[in-house]
């Protein structure tokens, strides 16, 4: 069982949304109930789709709760802030386009580009690893090659 490295906002995130789908949960059993009262059950489009989303929402809670089982916190204090680490905020420069990007490095398991979170399994997360400021990382991307030199390293 391969350890899950994500911070303590990551698993409070996690174990929210365990907790939602579990609730969830109680809400599909009763429409199931509701359905079932429609009659015969293979004609019933409205069991038919309860009972898919009741199977939807139980793998959702089995893959909740192995990501949890297998969560480890980061403990940023003791790694080498010089470096770009996983949990670490970087500032980088995209040097063909000439902006700034800031991103948090986490774990696949919390990736949101949307919020600026990425994987350190996604080509700009595996080629900001280990840089320190000043140097510059080359990501291998769908568009081509991406230059981006790293400006700020912080927690």
């Amino acid at each position: 069982m391969d350890k899950i490295y994500v911070s303590r906002e990551g698993l409070d995130k996690m174990k929210a949304d365990l907790a939602e789908c579990k609730e969830r949960r109680m809400k599909v059993a009763a429409v199931i109930e509701q359905a079932r009262a429609f009659g015969d059950l293979r004609e019933n489009a409205e069991y038919h789709a309860a009972k898919e989303a009741q199977a939807m929402l139980h793998a959702r809670i089995k893959d909740f709760e192995d990501k949890i089982a297998r969560a480890e916190v980061l403990d940023n204090q003791a790694i080498d802030a010089t470096k770009v680490y996983l949990g670490a905020k970087v500032k980088v420069l995209n040097e063909k386009m000439k902006r700034e990007f800031h991103y948090t490095l986490v774990g696949p398991v919390e990736a949101d580009m949307a919020s600026g979170k990425i994987s350190i399994q996604s080509p700009v997360g595996k080629a900001l690893l280990g840089l320190s400021v000043g140097d510059t990382a080359v990501a291998k991307v769908p568009a081509g090659d991406v230059r981006l030199k790293v400006l700020e390293i912080s927690r």
